[in-house]
């Protein structure tokens, strides 16, 4: 093969590189506080392809937090179409050694992962308990248009503030179909149902 034509193909593969978008670096902040929630009421209902959503209102959630992971779904499926976006989120020492750690953050259907490349890491942030009630798996219904635009906005490496509901959802069609999926109300839970399901009234950027 012809060198000129080497060196063309591998400037060529750099500037795509360098072109393509990064998804955002990974980096630490320090001073978050955890999540607050507290008691509410109430429920809202409307309707996505011919289901019919009702969401039930447990806690009202206000979370300040940094984006380590940042996971979108797009199929038809009514959960894709519900929650088009999980982010994955941290806050207090885990936030504060994010980027000293490196946890390798990863999100693959609906679940959030990580490993560390060296256990003695895990001392910074309290060990694996520090891991688990520092950081968690969010599914993300936008209330409205602009909320579901703002949440599209934000990548990894964001440091953000949340403000919503956290909800349990049922959905039904009148054909008998029906899908439900329920909140996490702790931030000491692992495991299936672990997951904070946020309806999302507000989200923007802070740095």
């Amino acid at each position: 093969m012809n060198r000129n034509f080497l060196l063309t193909l591998g400037t060529s593969i750099i500037i795509i590189a360098l072109l393509l978008p990064s998804g955002g670096k990974q980096r630490s902040v320090s001073g978050i506080l955890p999540p607050v929630q507290e008691q509410a009421s109430g429920e809202t209902a409307f309707t996505i392809n011919g289901y019919n959503i009702k969401l039930t209102f447990l806690y009202s959630y206000n979370i300040e937090a940094l984006v380590v992971h940042k996971k979108n779904y797009s199929s038809h499926k009514i959960e894709d179409k519900l929650v088009p976006v999980d982010l994955a989120l941290a806050w207090g020492k885990v936030a504060q050694y994010n980027k000293e750690i490196d946890f390798h953050w990863s999100q693959s259907g609906r679940w959030l992962f990580w490993r560390v490349d060296s256990d003695t890491d895990l001392a910074l942030v309290g060990g694996m308990n520090g891991i688990i009630s520092q950081a968690s798996n969010n599914h993300l219904i936008p209330a409205n248009i602009s909320v579901k635009n703002k949440i599209k906005k934000i990548k990894k490496g964001d440091h953000i503030k949340i403000k919503g509901y956290l909800v349990n959802v049922y959905a039904s069609k009148s054909a008998g179909n029906r899908w439900d999926m329920n909140s996490s109300i702790s931030r000491e839970d692992t495991g299936s149902g672990a997951c904070e399901i946020i309806y999302v009234t507000d989200i923007y950027k802070i740095s």
